[in-house]
């Protein structure tokens, strides 16, 4: 079950992604896009370890690093 937290922040991210993000050059060097790694993992592990794992994703974004395919990890679950 999703928080009214986690769906307040997702939807914050949509409305990023619908009128924010079409009006800026595209730059992005990871796929997916920070904004939509964000919304997954949100969605996958909660807002705290989400946002945590979208802010982890942004450090990563500058000139030095590769990029490429970036997805935010899988939920653990236990045996």
């Amino acid at each position: 079950m999703v928080s009214r937290l986690a769906r307040v922040a997702v939807g914050a991210l949509g409305l990023y992604q619908r009128l924010v993000s079409p009006l800026l050059p595209a730059a992005c060097r990871f796929a997916p896009s920070c904004s939509e790694y964000a919304r997954v993992a949100i969605l996958e592990h909660g807002v705290k370890r989400g946002l945590w794992l979208a802010a982890g994703r942004l450090l990563r974004c500058h000139p030095f690093h590769p990029g490429g395919w970036d997805p935010p990890p899988t939920r653990q679950t236990p045996a």
